[in-house]
């Protein structure tokens, strides 16, 4: 009977040279082997496109027309000879925000309590309009009727209230931006940014007066427009997603490609009285909550948008009630533009800590995530928090890990008659079978043994690795002596070099395959799998490393017990 723990080893480390050669084509612009070719990533629009537009300027279709052939789909440009449009600087104590009064867009908001991981003297950059980056937050008013008059919406040039103060002061808690728009269509928009101390959350109010003489019946929109490149310095290693999502009571969290937008074949929500929309990547993300506590459930759709080449849009919609002749209505908001703060997300709104990616394995990683932020409440050292977790799991799984050890100890000791019973018996599989098995019997070894107790496990340990992986928190943390960074790679190579001195020993310890092209591979695969480690962040590094050393004390243990260290440290043939 061949070894299924060695089958298993091979099946799990092919996938992972396929995979990663998919993702290394993909990263550099190569057609994927799973999917169609990819946009192609292009320098985003640049912050002051010739006309004097903004750069992103495709609106949601109405629900009634198909997309980019609908006249809504595109907002009207500003009339020659309109007011220039304004940049409004706005710093509190964590973000620095740019409005532009064309629309009043968040066109830039940067994080002050969050390096750059490439240059540690600049700020995280989320929001932006430049050569290299667009990432916009937009609203406006559309007509229920795509064929009707239009609404102030993301191009319309708006007005900001004098005096207000640009800068939160010392002992200050609060600061808002008000703007006005002229009448457009009968209707006036009003929309005021309120900034709170401590916060990455933005209360976004809109204000709608109907100057004319005629109810209107405008829809309100709120939107995330995005380029399709990754996030700058993000390793095509960590497989992380970027992209819009949603999330509504009845679809639950959904993410959606950028490709699937460019094919037409994006899957939203049907309209709902609940709901969000996101704009996600690594560490951080963007959202637009509708729902306040204390305000009415009102109705949305989602839709999904190729704006332009390389450009996305998702975005709410939602149809506001009739607004008679001089009456007004108005819709409270709030913009999040932050870290992936797990507690944090999941307070704001139903749903909204989901933007932190664990994929299938979210069941079991989040109350990895919840141990792991408690150690880290008693030791105060997210690395130091790390190795307490992995030390809490190997001791949950220790008699698990201590049966498939007996019985890969029992294999080790057996191998040299299971060696000797393969020349013996190299004409006659079927014979070599019967006699394989006997030894087995006889010695009371399951080839199996070894096998399930570590499959168990692999599920907890990939979702702990997601943990590490997703969490924000690890940005920056500092664990020991060089490592400052438990989400960067280490600088000096030396965790990934003692993980990879851990693994040869590890296999070491294992049962020596029968066959010398197999003992010879068993010490190739863990010197080609640790390839990758050398690009992991030190966080993920450190947390394989541990794992890896108590299994050997634990394996070493066993081994010594009964009687099967191999002195030899090196393959067999």
């Amino acid at each position: 009977m061949t070894d299924m723990r060695r089958t298993i080893l091979w099946v799990v480390f092919s996938m992972s040279l396929i995979l990663l050669w998919d993702a290394w084509n993909k990263h550099t612009g190569r057609p994927s082997m799973f999917s169609p070719t990819p946009v192609a990533q292009q320098p985003a629009a640049s912050a002051a496109p010739a006309d004097g537009t903004a750069a992103a300027t495709t609106l949601p279709a109405p629900a009634t027309r198909a997309p980019p052939r609908s006249r809504a789909t595109q907002a009207p440009r500003p009339a020659a000879g309109s007011a220039a449009a304004q940049r409004l600087e706005i710093t509190t104590d964590v973000v620095k925000a740019v409005i532009d009064t064309q629309g009043g867009t968040l066109s830039h908001l940067e994080l002050l309590n969050y390096a750059d991981q490439e240059d540690r003297s600049r700020n995280v950059v989320l929001l932006d309009q430049s050569a290299q980056r667009v990432y916009l937050a937009q609203t406006g008013l559309i007509n229920k009727d795509d064929a009707g008059e239009r609404f102030p919406n993301h191009f319309t040039v708006m007005t900001a209230e004098e005096g207000g103060a640009r800068r939160l002061a010392d002992g200050q808690d609060r600061l808002e931006v008000k703007l006005s728009s002229p009448v457009v269509g009968g209707l006036q928009y009003i929309k005021t940014y309120t900034f709170q101390r401590g916060q990455y959350t933005i209360g976004v109010r809109h204000e709608v007066i109907n100057r004319a003489e005629a109810p209107r019946e405008p829809q309100l929109y709120l939107q995330l427009v995005r380029d399709g490149n990754p996030p700058p310095g993000e390793s095509a290693f960590y497989f992380t997603f970027t992209g819009p999502a949603l999330y509504t009571d009845q679809k639950k969290f959904h993410k959606i490609d950028f490709k699937d937008i460019e094919r037409g074949k994006a899957e939203t929500a049907a309209p709902a009285d609940n709901g969000w929309i996101a704009m996600v990547q690594h560490y951080f993300a963007s959202a637009w909550l509708l729902n306040v506590p204390g305000h009415d459930r009102l109705a949305r759709e989602f839709r999904t948008a190729k704006v332009s080449n390389n450009l996305y849009s998702i975005a709410m919609v939602v149809p506001l009630p009739p607004v008679a002749a001089g009456e007004s209505r108005t819709v409270e908001t709030t913009l999040f533009v932050g870290p992936q703060e797990e507690k944090k997300l999941a307070a704001l709104a139903p749903g909204l800590e989901l933007v932190k990616d664990y994929g299938w394995f979210t069941i079991l990683s989040k109350p990895l995530f919840w141990l792991l932020d408690k150690l880290h409440a008693l030791l105060g050292n997210w690395g130091w928090s790390i190795v307490a977790l992995v030390v809490l799991l190997k001791a949950a799984f220790y008699g698990l890990n201590a049966s498939a050890y007996r019985s890969m100890a029992k294999m080790k000791a057996v191998a040299p008659r299971i060696t000797e019973l393969r020349e013996r018996y190299k004409d006659k599989p079927q014979q070599m079978q019967q006699e394989m098995m006997r030894i087995y019997r006889e010695e009371k070894v399951n080839p199996m043994g070894g096998c399930l107790p570590i499959l168990i496990q692999i599920p907890v340990f990939i979702a702990l690795y997601w943990v590490l992986l997703s969490s924000v928190e690890m940005r920056n943390a500092p664990w020991i002596l060089w490592i400052d960074d438990l989400s960067a790679k280490d600088p000096y190579y030396i965790l990934p070099l003692l993980m990879t001195a851990s693994t040869l020993l590890q296999t070491w310890l294992n049962p020596t395959p029968p066959d010398p092209i197999q003992a010879k591979m068993m010490w190739i695969m863990p010197l080609m799998f640790s390839v990758m480690f050398f690009f992991f962040p030190a966080g993920l590094v450190l947390y394989w490393l541990t794992n890896n050393l108590l299994s050997i004390a634990q394996q070493w243990y066993i081994n010594k017990k009964l009687g099967v260290l191999d002195l030899k440290f090196s393959p067999k043939s």
